[in-house]
This record gives structure tokens, C-alpha cells and sequence, in this order.
């Protein structure tokens, strides 16, 4: 009995220890989400259309002449001359309409589109695009977009005030386009794959190659450069999308390098967790100087013959350099954390925390890159 119950506590370590090994580390991940497939992208898509039916938000035809042109080329297509006419309906917009082609899209299948107002119209609200036709950039119509504008914002006006919410110019039409044509690309006839990291890295790109020998045999990946990993397809028979599916389960650990991103107009400060600083006193205190003006009135004595009343100036100076501010001392070789913690401890905040960075980096203490963006 005992030795059974040995036999099961030995049973029981051995699978938690199987399990703790298979676990991925907690800043690991799937190949899927660091790396792009050469080939497998999206198209973008651009046309040039009506919008109709607004609520006399449209453009105004004498304010946009591409408007009026293209809704007489409209009605003269549908058999109604205008050209002798005088067009004033407020109830047309041009817009463009723009989408991306997903990749592998056949013909039939529908995609989502923009609709962006291109004259003067102030809001697109409850207007129905008229058949439009998306080109590529190679000048090809590759789908057709119609149907309902729905907008995410609206405004209302007054004779004396205006409420615009959102932007109601610009629409959206889920499934509005059918696709006339798809790009052709065979993915099962390649005989390598590529893979495009989507941050390049040496070492990432080197962890990807070895993550895949090791699932699929060696010589399978090799790394060509920071951005592109090349997949050999030595064996077909299991099929390119079924070795696709396996590789991008792998998990891998990107490897980041030391970099510190500053947005001086918003204050934000995005710390990499490879950033280390060497040993370094910093002090922050700022020089405040406070000038109060509170003139008094000078009278004169009752029944003085010469006196006048007169207005004396008197102002108060108070000069404040923050003398409690002492230098405080930040350890050599710190992690992100202590860094962040020893500057939180100074008291300062965002924007003293940029000119902080800065001059640890113009000290030579700072082993990162410092990006202003």
C-alpha cells in the first residue's frame, strides 16, 4: 500500500513538473502575433462616389463644382439631361470610399468600407452611397461599394448655437463592398515561406528559427536578417496551411531593446523593461518666484490746507527655491521598476520626469535610447 501511494506521489510531481516546463514564460509569445507571412496582406482600396438623401446637410453645388459635375454625369447615365438646368438640392455629398481587400478574398465575398465627406456636406447622417467602384493601386476595380452610411457622431444647430458630436462626416458601411476580383496567390505551391517579424530583432528572429528546428526537424528556418525568418518546405505532404497552423502556435520571447519613448506634448514616458541606468545623484527643485502687488490709499489729515489723496504702491517679493529638495541617489545596474520607484520617490511628476531622463542621458547614465516623439 505504501509503496503504491509512493508510486502515485511520484506520478503526481513528475506530471506538475511536465506541466510547469510546458507553461510558456509570462512575456512569451505566439510566433502569430510577432510575425507577418510574406505574401498573406491586405490590399488597400480607393473610390469616388455620391452620397444621397441627406437632410439638406449635402454640399452646397455652387461651393463644391466636382459635386454638381458628378451628379449630372449621374442623372445623364440614368437618361435625365441637366446640363441646361439649374441644380440647387442641398441633399448630395462627394465623398471617398476607401477599404482594405483582405487577403485570400474571393469573388463574392463582402468587406467593410469608409465613406469620407470631400466638399462642404456637415454631416453624412442617414445618406445612401451610390454604386461606387474601388480600385487597387494598379487602376483595377476589384469591388463595388453601396448602400446605407452610418455615422458615429451628429450635430444639431440653432439660430444661436451649434452642437457637433463625433465626426458626422465620415460613415461606415459594414459589408458595403462585394468583391469583383481577387488578387491570386497560391500559398500551397511555395516551396519556402517567409516569415516578416513585425518588429525587427536579431534575437527574436533567431529564437523563431530555432523555436521551428526544433518542432519540425533541423535545418528547417534560418534567420536572414533582423526582419525575415525562411521556412524550407522539405516534406508537403501535411500540407503548407496545416504546418502554418503549427508554427504559429509556437511560443517565443521577443528580445526588446533598451529604449525610452517621450511624448513631450501629452507627458507620457514608456520605460522598456531592458533599460538600466549606471549609478547617478539627481536633485529636482524648481525656482518659484511669487510678486504680490496690494497698493494702499494715503489720506490726509482732516482740514489740511495742501494735502491730497494718493495711491501708494506696495509690493511683496517671496523667492522660494525649495530648499528641502536634496540630491538623491540612484543605484547602479537598477531594473525598470527601481528606476521608476526611485523617481516617484523625488516627487516629481511627467514633465519633470522627461527633463530628468534627458539629462541622466546626457550624462552618459542612462543605457538606453532615449525617442521623442
Amino acid at each position: 500500500m505504501n509503496s503504491i501511494c509512493l508510486k502515485n506521489a511520484v506520478l503526481a510531481v513528475t506530471m506538475a513538473a511536465a506541466a510547469l516546463a510546458a507553461m510558456p514564460a509570462e512575456s512569451a509569445s505566439r510566433i502569430k502575433d510577432i510575425a507577418d507571412i510574406e505574401g498573406v496582406r491586405e490590399n488597400q482600396l480607393v473610390g469616388y462616389g455620391l452620397v444621397v438623401g441627406l437632410n439638406g446637410t449635402g454640399d452646397s453645388l455652387s461651393a463644391s463644382p466636382f459635386t454638381l459635375q458628378s451628379l449630372q454625369a449621374m442623372l445623364e447615365r440614368l437618361g435625365v439631361n441637366t446640363r441646361e438646368a439649374r441644380l440647387r438640392t442641398a441633399n448630395v455629398a462627394a465623398v471617398m470610399v476607401t477599404g482594405n481587400l483582405p487577403p485570400f478574398s474571393i469573388q463574392g465575398t463582402r468587406m467593410d468600407v469608409t465613406v469620407s465627406a470631400l466638399g462642404d456636406s456637415s454631416s453624412l447622417q442617414g445618406g445612401t452611397l451610390l454604386v461606387t467602384p474601388l480600385l487597387g493601386a494598379d487602376g483595377e476595380v476589384y469591388a463595388v461599394a453601396q448602400g446605407p452610411v452610418a455615422i458615429g457622431g451628429f450635430s444639431a444647430a440653432g439660430d444661436a448655437a451649434t452642437i457637433v458630436r463625433g465626426v458626422p462626416t465620415v460613415g461606415r458601411i459594414s459589408s458595403g463592398a462585394l468583391i469583383e476580383r481577387h488578387i491570386p496567390f497560391e500559398i500551397s505551391k511555395l516551396d519556402e515561406l517567409r516569415l516578416s517579424l513585425r518588429n525587427p530583432d536579431m534575437t527574436t528572429a533567431t529564437r523563431t528559427a530555432d523555436a521551428i528546428n526544433r518542432f519540425i526537424g533541423p535545418n528547417t528556418a534560418s534567420a536572414t536578417d533582423p526582419a525575415t525568418v525562411v521556412v524550407t518546405v522539405a516534406d508537403k505532404s501535411r500540407g503548407i496551411v496545416g504546418l502554418l497552423t503549427e508554427i504559429e502556435q509556437l511560443m517565443i520571447e521577443p528580445d526588446l531593446p533598451a529604449k525610452v519613448v517621450i511624448d513631450e506634448s501629452s507627458g507620457i514616458i514608456v520605460i522598456g523593461s531592458q533599460v538600466r541606468i549606471s549609478r547617478v545623484a539627481v536633485a529636482q527643485g524648481n525656482l518659484t518666484v511669487s510678486i504680490t502687488e496690494s497698493p494702499a490709499v494715503s489720506q490726509p489729515a482732516p482740514l489740511s490746507p495742501r494735502g491730497e489723496t494718493v495711491v501708494v504702491p506696495r509690493t511683496d517679493v517671496a523667492v522660494d527655491d525649495e530648499p528641502g529638495n536634496q540630491l538623491a541617489l540612484v543605484g547602479g545596474g537598477v531594473s525598470l521598476q527601481e528606476l521608476v520607484g526611485g523617481l516617484n520617490a523625488l516627487g516629481v511628476g511627467p514633465r519633470d520626469m522627461i527633463a530628468i531622463l534627458q539629462a541622466i542621458k546626457a550624462a552618459g547614465a542612462l543605457q538606453s535610447e532615449i525617442e521623442v516623439m
